[in-house]
């Protein structure tokens, strides 16, 4: 135990002999640079020794890596060098590849031995287009602009007119044709093959068989039921119609009639609105939306509105369930000079003494159109005392009007007329110093002033043409909400196919037609 505890001694004892004699310089050195930290933090102690040590450093790197960078230098490889433009597209030309690419260079390819110039290039053994109608534009002229010959544009548009009316081909549609061989390249085109949807109800196609051209009519199965739509007002009108899949012109229609029985304003919420279009639908798919034909309004599960637009006397309007129709308000200016002469008592210019003048003059032009104030039937209309010739018209209700001194009548007795209707022409007719109209308005046979008087007509619906009105709406809302929608069953087309225009075509050509 001696001898390990003297081994110990001496193994402690070097160290602090070597402490007090101090280090060789190189430990000395190699120790501080242990120590030393050459790439310090920069983002801490900003501004110290060790901060601007550690940049000194990082400069000394950067600015020894960019003295020693050595460059990019690119590789130049051995070759052939290559074609300018010119002799490039020359190489082109010599290709299959240009006319890939729709033979872009305009080069030729070299000719050989085998090459022989033609002294004509082949026509097209037949032609197949398709042509548009236009707004204005007429059938005939449409064939001519295709390449079709006069004469026969002529006849196909009278052919084509036995199945159809031709104004009955709407703007728009699409004429399929298949334009076959000319007998000379002076000569137009003969048409072999006609194809086009005549109406939404009718196809027509046309072949050309034993040189003439045959025309079959395909019928078209089309649904007419009109088109219901009804759903709730809630948050905006216009958006849930919209969604429930009403048409734009028909929601403004059915604003447009709504807002002349109540304000539209006073829609509420809870409300229903029920529209009905006419609508037409082919098997095909095809759709045709027409014109509105029914606009209610529901309160509360009951009807508060029920209006259907009905003819009556030669005019369409709306009448509501009743048999009521619109409202007409205020009488139109009978013509359109100013007033020369009120109502009441007066000195008459001709026979000199003060007398009633029991209507209300109106100055104007010789020959200015009358118009009546409103709707009437013509009572009166020809010479009658010191009106000159004059016309009576009797507006319902006790109410008539009078209109004398025309120089011209332009309506017959027994004629019903409408508010605005030209009765006649400004003259001097009868007791009169000069061009002018006498208008005059009666109360139950006597004359009152006319200023004072504002007429307001209603149609009404009565007897034999109520009950068929009353039908109407019935059968209308009868059709449950979008039952113009469900599918169609394909009708079945009897006779011979022809086949597309395609198959006319292929079949021509494989006949070498």
């Amino acid at each position: 135990m001696s001898g390990n505890a003297a081994a110990l001694a001496m193994s402690q004892a070097i160290p602090l002999q070597r402490a007090q004699g101090g280090l060789a310089w190189h430990e000395r050195l190699r120790d501080r640079l242990t120590e030393l930290d050459l790439v310090p933090d920069l983002g801490s102690n900003i501004g110290s020794a060790e901060w601007w040590r550690g940049l000194a450093t990082l400069t000394l790197l950067c600015g020894s890596a960019i003295a020693t960078f050595p460059g990019v230098r690119p590789l130049v490889a051995g070759g052939a060098p290559a074609l300018d433009t010119a002799d490039f597209d020359e190489a082109r030309a010599q290709m299959i590849m240009p006319l890939a690419l729709g033979a872009d260079t305009g080069r030729h390819m070299a000719a050989t031995d085998a090459v022989r110039p033609l002294a004509h290039a082949p026509e097209r053994p037949q032609i197949e287009l398709t042509a548009t109608l236009g707004n204005g534009d007429s059938f005939a002229r449409l064939l001519e602009r295709s390449g079709v010959g006069r004469a026969e544009a002529q006849a196909l548009a009278g052919q084509v007119s036995t199945a159809v009316p031709l104004a009955d081909i709407a703007p728009g549609t699409r004429i399929d044709l298949v334009l076959g061989r000319r007998a000379a390249r002076t000569m137009p085109r003969p048409v072999d093959a006609l194809a086009m949807r005549a109406r939404l109800d009718l196809r027509i196609e046309m072949e050309r068989v034993g040189g003439r051209l045959v025309m079959r009519r395909i019928p078209i199965t089309v649904d007419d039921t009109p088109l219901r739509i009804r759903g709730k007002v809630g948050a905006g009108l216009y958006r849930s119609a919209r969604a429930a899949g009403a048409p734009p012109q028909a929601i403004q229609s059915w604003l447009r009639v709504i807002g002349r029985q109540m304000p539209v304003s006073g829609i509420r919420a809870s409300d229903e609105y029920d529209i009905i279009v006419d609508y037409r639908r082919a098997e095909t798919g095809e759709t045709e939306t027409g014109k509105l034909l029914y606009a209610g309004l529901i309160r509360g599960g009951k009807p508060k509105l029920s209006m259907l637009e009905w003819q009556k006397d030669g005019r369409s309007q709306w009448f509501e369930a009743s048999g009521v129709g619109q409202q007409t308000g205020g009488m139109v200016r009978p013509t359109r000079g100013r007033i020369t002469s009120g109502y009441g008592m007066r000195r008459h210019p001709i026979l000199g003494y003060r007398r009633m003048h029991s209507g209300v003059d109106f100055g104007g032009g010789y020959g200015a159109p009358i118009y009546a104030v409103t709707d009437g039937r013509v009572t009166v209309a020809g010479r009658t005392g010191g009106f000159g010739n004059y016309v009576k018209l009797n507006h319902g209700g006790g109410l008539g009007t009078g209109y004398g001194h025309m120089s011209r009548i332009a309506v017959r007795a027994g004629q019903h007329v409408r508010r605005g209707q030209i009765l006649g022409y400004i003259g001097s007719s009868g007791l009169s110093t000069g061009p002018h109209l006498h208008f005059e308005v009666y109360r139950n046979g006597h004359a009152v002033n006319p200023m004072s008087v504002s007429f307001v007509t209603r149609a009404q619906l009565e007897g034999k043409e109520l009950a068929a009105f009353r039908a109407r709406i019935r059968e209308l809302t009868a059709i449950e909400p979008g039952a113009a929608l469900t599918p169609i069953a394909p009708k079945p087309v009897e006779g011979p196919k022809l086949g597309t225009l395609a198959d006319v075509a292929a079949k021509r050509a494989g006949d070498g037609i």
